[in-house]
């Protein structure tokens, strides 16, 4: 028992300890302190009343006992009431006089009665009653303990085996009445006590009234044995005894079988130091044992059945983070090219698409309009034309590249959070206001003198015409009708002359737009290129460096979670070494108990 109590607090369990330890010091005392257990009415206050041939249990009149009452050898009758102080603490506690009411021996039911109604209700107390019996004198201590009650499931278990630990009992005599069989209630109550209790003693009382009180008794043997508890059933009738001790008739106290109990019980005060401690100690030692390896083998168990403990699992989440890192790293850096090319080809096509409007419509104005006379007005509308274009190709290209970033942010782990740059990228292009301004293409002056040349030399063939059809009415090559015909071709002339130099004028101004406009185009390319290039290498930068930020923490965590798997792996084994060990050693406890309980029966 010492060493199965050092086991106790070696694994944690100063409760079970101090179980143990109490029982241990009983067991080392010379007194048997026998407890009466039952259900009501069964006859326990009469079965101890008969064994020592005096009437101290039960001695409220009308009332099922519920002061517990203790009965000891005493050189003369003496009783008191013991106030304990606190229902869970033991009756074998020493407690002081200030606690002890004496009771009055020749009248000691009602002065029991007496002091306990005096007393506030619910106060712990118990009966200390001795009294000059040879059968006492040994040693042998009978508790009258209060009535089980079997009406919830379990309680009575619960409220026996308290009962047996506040009364410090090493024996305990179970009554039931003769002629009753034993209910499940009751054979469990039996089997929790057997386990903790050797020497358990169901007694069937009242046998006087059974009408056949050796089947009752044999089925009562049967009803134990098929339920595995090792107990003995003995039949006796208190009536008869107390009959047998006033007439002095041995052979109806042999009848009344309170003769073979008091053997018994004389046998079971001499064992107590020898074969009654080493059963006893065999038992606790054995449900001890078993209730301490219990959890032991539960963590053991556990161990083998969890086949990827925590930190491991933990190490594989971490390799599987870092493997998806790697392959976001190649994604990102093929979305991000990708989107690079398709920008640029969206850029490019919707500058030459912009620049083609443009074209359109200043080929459409220089269509009628005179680039002589209106460039002041055509000169402005090209300018802010151009400027909105590059204004509006910027302002799409940074919108663009924002999301460009944010598709390229995509590709990270979700784990890896918000991987965008702090700030906007800045996308800068183009040239500033007034850079779009175009000066008027050189135009030819259609100056008078021009004018007069050709028309002289368009009049010149008018007049030669006409005055020849003329001198064939017999007019002179010169006359007014020539000189009509010649002013009429001479002005054709100059009006055909002056269409022929607008359309020069009007094609060298689209040429002079078209090739400005190409030239704007080729700048604002080339500016919107270099600007998706700056801001390719700024989000590849910014990415690169949020992946070896990411990979590194990666394989920060990884070395972590690897030290941590080592260091698991390594408790694990210490751990599961040591549970066996601790297994092997509760199993040799375990052993020497079994070996006890068996020479103990031997």
């Amino acid at each position: 028992m010492d060493a199965v109590i050092r086991s106790c607090h070696t694994h944690g369990r100063p409760d079970l300890a101090e179980r143990l330890t109490r029982r241990r010091t009983r067991l080392l005392h010379p007194q048997l302190r026998v407890l009466v257990l039952g259900g009501p009415a069964q006859g326990r206050s009469r079965l101890i009343n008969a064994l020592i041939n005096a009437p101290v249990c039960g001695i409220v009149p009308d009332s099922e006992t519920e002061v517990p009452t203790v009965v000891q050898h005493a050189a003369a009758p003496v009783a008191h009431l013991v106030q304990r102080d606190s229902p869970a603490a033991d009756w074998t506690a020493a407690v002081g006089m200030r606690s002890r009411i004496p009771l009055t021996t020749e009248r000691l039911g009602p002065s029991l009665a007496e002091v306990t109604a005096s007393l506030p209700p619910g106060t712990p107390l118990h009966a200390d009653v001795g009294v000059p019996r040879t059968l006492l004198a040994n040693g042998l201590v009978l508790i009258d303990a209060p009535a089980l009650s079997f009406s919830a499931p379990g309680g009575a278990v619960a409220a026996a085996q308290d009962l047996a630990d506040r009364a410090g009992a090493d024996l305990v005599l179970y009554v039931c009445e003769t002629g009753r069989p034993l209910g499940d209630a009751e054979v469990g109550v039996l089997a929790a006590l057997g386990q903790v209790f050797p020497g358990l003693v169901v007694v069937l009382t009242k046998a006087d009234y059974a009408a056949d009180w050796r089947r009752d008794l044999a089925e009562a043997r049967q009803r134990l044995h098929r339920a595995g508890i090792n107990a003995g059933v003995t039949a006796v009738s208190s009536a008869l005894r107390a009959q047998a001790v006033r007439a002095g008739d041995d052979a109806l106290n042999r009848e009344s079988g309170f003769a073979d109990l008091i053997v018994h019980l004389r046998q079971m005060v001499e064992a107590k130091p020898d074969r009654l401690a080493r059963a006893t100690a065999a038992a606790l030692g054995r449900i001890a044992v078993q209730e301490l390896a219990v959890p032991l083998r539960a963590e053991l168990d556990k161990q083998d059945d969890d086949a990827v403990p925590e930190s491991a699992r933990h190490l594989q989440v971490t390799h599987q983070h870092l493997d998806d890192l790697r392959k976001s790293t190649v994604r990102w850096q093929n979305r991000l090219s990708d989107e690079v090319t398709d920008l640029m080809a969206d850029v490019e096509h919707d500058l030459r698409e912009r620049v083609k409007a443009i074209i359109a419509d200043a080929d459409e104005f220089f269509g009628e309009a005179d680039p002589a006379k209106s460039w002041d007005e055509f000169e402005p509308w090209l300018r802010q034309s151009l400027q909105e274009l590059a204004q509006t190709s910027m302002s799409w290209l940074s919108e663009r590249t924002e999301w460009m970033a944010r598709r390229t942010a995509d590709m990270f782990p979700l784990e890896a959070g918000d991987v965008l740059p702090p700030t906007a990228l800045a996308v800068t292009g183009g040239s500033s206001d007034g850079a779009y301004g175009l000066d008027a293409p050189p135009v030819a002056a259609f100056t008078p003198g021009q004018k007069l040349f050709i028309g002289l030399r368009g009049s010149y063939g008018g007049i030669v015409m006409f005055g020849l059809a003329t001198s064939l009415a017999g007019m002179s090559l010169i006359n007014p009708i020539s000189i009509g015909g010649g002013a009429l071709f001479g002005g054709k002339s100059v009006h055909d002359e002056s269409k022929t130099l607008l359309k020069r004028r009007q094609a060298e101004a689209r040429a002079a737009v078209r090739q400005y406009v190409d030239d704007i185009f080729a700048k604002l390319n080339k500016d919107s290129r270099d600007s998706v290039r700056r801001a390719q290498r700024a989000l590849r930068d910014h990415f690169m460096a949020v992946t070896e930020d990411l990979q590194e923490a990666a394989m920060e965590s990884l070395r972590n979670a690897k030290a941590a798997a080592d260091r698991d792996a390594a408790a694990r084994e210490l751990r599961g070494r040591t549970l066996r060990a601790e297994l092997t050693r509760l199993a040799e406890l375990h052993t020497q108990s079994l070996a006890l309980g068996e020479r103990n029966s031997a």
